[in-house]
């Protein structure tokens, strides 16, 4: 005999299904801040481009800083010059200086990933070139200065589109947080890259490291490879020179922003050369080695991770404008601590300190120039920041490497940082709508 179906009791409302949790509210609090697809610290990579983007540019600079410790420590050890050293630095970095301002104007006319795939390949060439002398034993001065000098054109030329891309690959309202995930990833690289690299050169010697930054340059390429990029090269009228004319007169009449590029510029002339003159530190100074070496440069990448996350989690609607002027300014305290410090702990915190507070800084104000100018200025207008940014700290390389042969590299140092000290303190006093940037 069939069971009659259970009915409701009479005035007791029929049972209705309740509505799925949203993920979100499966989460604790924390984990809700970090991965809600739309509001939490990594919402950027929610963008399937961007994802790829991002892990393939990861790996890449971890080959990259790897690269970066073991040649500063080859030179160094190849010449015994402070100024030697710096020269390299200038050499690699130097065409930023003169290409930044084209490259910026390439980017506003080229399909960007075409781009950046060539000068990908440019720089795995020079890379594996620069490796594989190096493993002959046939390495000289001059050489490497020719192949830091190539390696420099090519990055030069690439920077202003991979800014550029950033922004296209994300959203316009993420674009805060993709620049800051772009810092992370960039700086979360810093701290490994340069860890594994002060343990190889101990343990196998410099050689390893560059056959492995060569290689690391595949990641990207596959990356670019296999991103949607539908973004169409768009035609101008106007020369390369009237391109970069155009930046020009866009920074001179949009004077925030022109300000903001003037405190790149401080952070890079003034106290980025502290990264080139490490070895020196780690070896003369601190006596601690190539490990020690490895741990110092770790230490500053650790300092602009923590400095990443603080701004992946800074809320779109507070004010940026305190970020900058802040960070800059602890920046130049932290880069004075470097100089004066004789404890190799002291000086480990002090590197913390200066990688977070120039992150904040920086990429606060990267952050500003892709929010505040138009989609057909953009490339022109970073590329003002990534001469300011790139091509201006192998100029105060140059410089203080020759107040170090005269002086020492500590006094030398701590004279350059004492004066952006002093100029932030009166743009703090006499700009005040600049703290009051969002």
């Amino acid at each position: 005999m069939p069971m009659e179906e259970a009915k409701p009791a009479e005035g007791v409302a029929p049972e209705t299904e309740l509505p799925a949790p949203e993920p979100s509210q499966l989460l604790p609090g924390w984990a809700n801040r970090v991965l809600e697809p739309q509001k939490g610290m990594v919402r950027s990579l929610r963008h399937r481009d961007y994802r790829l983007f991002w892990t393939g540019n990861f790996l890449s600079n971890v080959g990259t800083w790897m690269h970066n410790v073991a040649l500063g420590w080859l030179v160094f050890d190849m010449t015994n010059s402070p100024f030697l050293l710096g020269l390299v630095g200038f050499a690699q970095f130097g065409p930023s200086l003169v290409l930044s301002l084209p490259g910026g104007v390439i980017a506003d006319r080229v399909n960007r990933r075409k781009l950046l795939l060539a000068t990908h390949s440019a720089m795995l060439t020079f890379s594996l070139i620069l490796a594989v002398l190096t493993a002959l034993g046939t390495i000289s001065y001059l050489q490497v200065l020719l192949l830091a000098f190539l390696l420099g054109v090519s990055s030069a030329i690439n920077a202003p589109s991979y800014q550029a891309m950033v922004r296209d690959l994300s959203s316009r309202e993420d674009v805060l947080n993709a620049i800051a995930l772009n810092s992370i990833q960039f700086n979360l690289s810093r701290f490994i890259g340069p860890a594994i690299a002060g343990y190889l050169i101990s343990a196998v010697g410099v050689t390893l490291c560059f056959f492995i930054n060569a290689a690391s340059f595949i990641f990207p390429l596959i990356a670019l490879t296999l991103v949607k990029y539908s973004k169409a090269a768009q035609s101008h009228a106007t020369s390369g020179l009237e391109g970069i004319h155009e930046g020009y007169c866009y920074l001179r009449l949009h004077g925030r922003i022109f300000l903001l590029i003037g405190i790149v510029a401080m952070v890079s002339f003034f106290g980025m050369p502290y990264l080139i003159f490490l070895p020196v530190f780690a070896r003369d100074v601190l006596g601690v080695g190539a490990t020690g070496l490895g741990a110092m440069v770790a230490a500053s990448g650790m300092g602009a991770l923590a400095g990443g996350f603080i701004l992946a989690t800074w809320p779109n609607d507070r004010r940026r404008g305190p970020l900058v002027l802040g960070g800059a300014t602890m920046f130049f305290l932290g880069v004075l601590g470097v100089a004066l410090s004789r404890n190799f702990y002291v000086s480990l915190v002090t590197l913390l300190v200066a990688g977070g507070a120039m992150i904040i800084s920086l990429a606060t104000i990267n952050s500003l120039i892709q929010t505040l100018v138009p989609d057909n200025m953009r490339g022109r207008v970073l590329s003002w920041h990534t001469m300011s940014y790139l091509g201006l700290h192998p100029v105060g390389s140059l410089l203080i490497g020759q107040m170090a042969e005269r002086w020492s590299t500590p006094a030398a140092l701590a004279a350059s940082v004492s004066v952006p000290l002093a100029l932030m303190l009166v743009i703090f006093l006499s700009v005040p709508q600049l703290r009051r940037l969002e």
